[in-house]
């Protein structure tokens, strides 16, 4: 007996809002369906969760489903498929797209029933159309619900309602979407190992999903990992299906595959410190992207980059030249789509603890505009005359002075050796500043 494990097909996804991307996640779902289904000739395939990627189906993600539902028709292949947290259906309906496919006759929808807080099996009806269970050749398949935080208190449920409905020579399969601990990639409600390992005891095969990577326990509990990146933070992850392989004496040869058509992505990151211009940052940026970055291929999807400018940044985040870094780089590697994330930070400026609580107004607040004009790399050397300038420009501008007169004294100022300047200790509260200009020709003071 052999038959296809696969899981998370996401079908619709919009990865970055990317109009290729529902594309992708079907040519990776038929890929699949069509090497490791149809060419090794399987006897069944099981599905184990969130074949959609969201409740609401748009009618293109539909079309994707039923081409690849009807190829497998077509080649005599039955689907066996269970309901994700994706695919329920909405609160005001009695169904769930999967449902309809059901329907259909494009695939064989598993689901126990809740009868008086028992988990009660019932064989696949056809004329109904319904069912908890089904065999297919030495196999006998359970289905299950989403249980999410309530799987633990579901499990004993499982174990009884199975063991009420195993078939002497059967092959049991149980299909079940949910996180188990250890494994899990985010920080959600997940089945404790030593609970999901009361299913021993009724089953020789759990095929597993929602978690996005690629795990197994005990070669009896297995779970493929989507079928695709859904997100940029999984592309590391391990990820596809299993093609299983069963004796006449149960035992389980499960290989994991990921040879199909999927996107490439890549994540870069760059280090902003000791940059004091935009530009700079820029070319160096593409220099990476140029050394680094992972090209596109001759008949391979076009990569997904994402680019993280980290660090400390010496000068103004409206500078950075987010765009072109963004346009350049797709260009030079090639790539589909070029993400860029500003995760940098200002450069830290200090406190003004060190001074003295009878220390005046007018010293703070050159200390606190110091601190900011440190933070921009263009003006650091010179943060202790920018900061009085700034000083004396305000004080100018709040005594009402003409702009010429504040526009003389800006000029003189940024022309003068930082040593000539006049420093606020010198001034006293209350009094006009003394950082006025010289005369100007022409004028008087």
């Amino acid at each position: 007996m052999k038959f296809l494990h696969i899981s998370d097909v996401h079908l619709g996804c919009t990865r970055y809002h990317l109009p290729e991307s529902p594309r992708d996640f079907f040519n990776a779902w038929f890929d699949v369906l069509r090497k490791y289904a149809i060419d090794e000739s399987v006897d069944f395939v099981i599905m184990c969760g969130d074949f959609f990627h969201k409740r609401s189906v748009p009618p293109e993600t539909m079309n994707y489903a039923v081409a690849g539902l009807n190829m497998m028709k077509e080649a005599g292949i039955p689907v066996v498929a269970i309901e994700g947290n994706h695919d329920q259906k909405h609160t005001d309906s009695e169904y769930s797209w999967l449902r309809s496919l059901a329907n259909w006759n494009l695939l064989y929808l598993l689901e126990p029933v809740n009868d008086e807080g028992r988990m009660v099996y019932r064989p696949w009806n056809k004329d109904e159309i319904r069912g908890g269970f089904i065999d297919i050749g030495r196999a006998r398949i359970f289905g299950s619900h989403w249980y999410g935080a309530a799987a633990n208190w579901a499990i004993p449920m499982l174990v009884d309602g199975i063991r009420e409905n195993r078939r002497d020579g059967a092959f049991h399969i149980l299909m079940l979407h949910t996180d188990v601990e250890g494994h899990q990639a985010h920080p959600m409600p997940a089945i404790s190992v030593a609970t999901l390992k009361e299913l021993k005891a009724v089953t020789e095969y759990v095929g597993l999903g929602h978690t996005h990577m690629n795990y197994e326990i005990d070669n009896w509990a297995f779970n493929p990992g989507s079928i695709e990146v859904t997100s940029i933070n999984e592309y590391r992850e391990t990820r596809g299906v299993y093609l299983v392989e069963v004796d006449e004496a149960n035992n389980v040869n499960a290989t994991h595959i990921d040879e199909y058509h999927q996107r490439p992505f890549q994540r870069l990151r760059f280090d902003v410190d000791h940059f004091d211009d935009a530009a700079k940052i820029t070319d160096a940026v593409l220099e990476m992207v140029n050394n680094q970055g992972r090209r596109a291929e001759e008949g391979q999807p076009e990569p997904i980059v994402e680019i993280t400018l980290a660090g400390r940044l010496g000068i103004p985040n409206s500078l950075l030249e987010l765009q072109k870094i963004r346009d350049e780089a797709r260009k030079i590697i090639g790539a589909l789509h070029v993400r860029l994330k500003n995760h940098t930070s200002p450069v830290e400026y200090a406190v003004a603890e060190d001074l003295d609580e009878d220390s005046g107004r007018d010293v703070r607040e050159r200390r606190v505009i110091e601190d900011l004009v440190f933070r921009d790399n263009r003006f650091k050397s010179r943060s202790a005359q920018m900061a009085r300038l700034i000083v004396g420009v305000k004080r100018q501008a709040l005594s009402d002075e003409s702009p010429e007169k504040i526009a003389d004294l800006i000029g003189i100022e940024l022309d003068a050796p930082d040593e000539r300047t006049i420093t606020a200790d010198d001034e006293t509260p209350g009094q006009a500043s003394t950082l006025q200009p010289e005369p100007a020709a022409g004028t008087t003071s």
